[in-house]
């Protein structure tokens, strides 16, 4: 499995990652609060959790063994790469809330900037501390 330095590098790495698509997500969100006002305007979402999930998920599955008998079969089941995913923007375009098709709920886009800037700050700690245990280390 993961050694403890490989383990460290995988969650800085993991984390690095989730702020980066913070920030991604923190401009859609901005962009949506921009335009809550502009008619036939389609809200964006970022979806970067759900995929990673997707990932982390897949690296410990037993895949199931499969005959492969030739070059152009498919494995029943391949691991994600968590190093390649993320960050994509997504429009929505299936809701409406007003009569001019735009769909953007001002009070879900406060709320999701409220959770995101949170999220940020704690993983932002995170980071910090996990540094500070490496120059604890390194004296």
């Amino acid at each position: 499995m993961f050694g403890s330095s490989d383990l460290f590098s995988k969650t800085q790495f993991l984390l690095e990652r989730s702020m980066d698509a913070s920030l991604i997500r923190r401009s859609v969100i901005a962009d949506n609060i921009a335009n809550v006002d502009t008619p036939y305007f389609k809200r964006g979402e970022v979806t970067f959790e759900s995929q990673l999930k997707r990932a982390l998920d897949s690296e410990g599955r037993d895949a199931m063994p499969a005959k492969m008998t030739h070059e152009r079969h498919i494995p029943f089941k391949d691991p994600i790469d968590y190093r390649g995913v993320r960050a994509r923007i997504q429009l929505e375009h299936e809701t409406n809330y007003r009569n001019d098709k735009n769909n953007v709920d001002i009070e879900k886009e406060i709320v999701d900037a409220t959770k995101n800037m949170l999220m940020y700050n704690a993983m932002a700690q995170r980071i910090d501390r996990n540094y500070k245990m490496i120059s604890m280390l390194t004296r």
